[in-house]
């Protein structure tokens, strides 16, 4: 009894194993895919005929473009962690020469800078085209911490939400992470993305098939001992007969 359970358990383990393995062949295809896509050229920043059809597997990270005019008066400011410390996201409405509007995350400002008025060189007035990576709309909030509109708190980058709180209409449903090129007076920071993903599937495919193999060892010297019983039963039990 105990031996079919070890290879039940063996059968489960070694199935981990083998999902693991896949994972990790999907895992390097996304991470070279991706690649593809932060170093190509830009396109064109997608217009409404195209967003039914945006998806992360085939549209997070493409470099895009896009021209228009910023609306520095609907900015909404998103709490960031970066390498350069804790702060703001600086995240404001483009209104594209193409007709729509897009959410474009300007880079990064220090608390001190939160207010507009202490960087007011970079609120731009004139055209502009933005370069930077088309990202998915981040719902809700993040971990522990929702977002509160009405409050203005913002933890994470939920285009819906933050186009309802700021009246805006004929938004894209994602927004654009803009580039390293320099903003006037320095700030925001631009080009702060990190682009990684962890890939542990082989470490974790090679701890199931351990596993396995241990519980494989151990079915067997159970199967062994059990077999063993048997035949002392059957042995003990033809010498009470005599």
């Amino acid at each position: 009894m105990l031996a079919c359970l070890g290879l039940a358990g063996f059968i489960g383990l070694l199935s981990l194993g083998v999902w693991q393995i896949e994972r990790r062949a999907w895992k390097l295809d996304l991470i070279e895919r991706v690649e593809q896509r932060v170093h190509a050229a830009p396109q064109a920043a997608p217009g409404p005929a195209g967003w039914p059809s945006i998806a992360a597997k085939s549209d997070e990270y493409r470099r895009v473009t896009a021209t228009g005019h910023f609306r520095n008066d609907r900015e909404t400011l998103v709490t960031a962690v970066t390498n350069d410390g804790s702060g703001y996201w600086v995240v404001t409405p483009l209104e594209t020469t193409d007709g729509f509007t897009v959410l474009v995350n300007r880079g990064f400002v220090p608390p001190n800078k939160r207010d507009p008025v202490s960087r007011a060189a970079g609120q731009t007035d004139g055209e502009v085209s933005v370069t930077g990576l088309l990202r998915l709309t981040e719902p809700k909030g993040a971990f522990l911490r929702s977002n509160d509109p009405v409050a203005g708190r913002w933890f994470s980058r939920d285009v819906q939400a933050i186009a309802e709180a700021r009246n805006l209409t004929n938004v894209a449903p994602y927004f654009i992470d803009a580039d390293a090129t320099p903003n006037p007076g320095g700030l925001p920071i631009g080009g702060l993305t990190v682009v990684a993903f962890h890939n542990n599937h082989l470490v974790y495919a090679l701890t199931w098939f351990t596993l396995a193999l241990m519980l494989a060892v151990a079915a067997i010297r159970v199967g062994r001992e059990e077999v063993g019983l048997r035949g002392a039963s059957k042995a003990s039990g033809k010498t009470a007969l005599h």
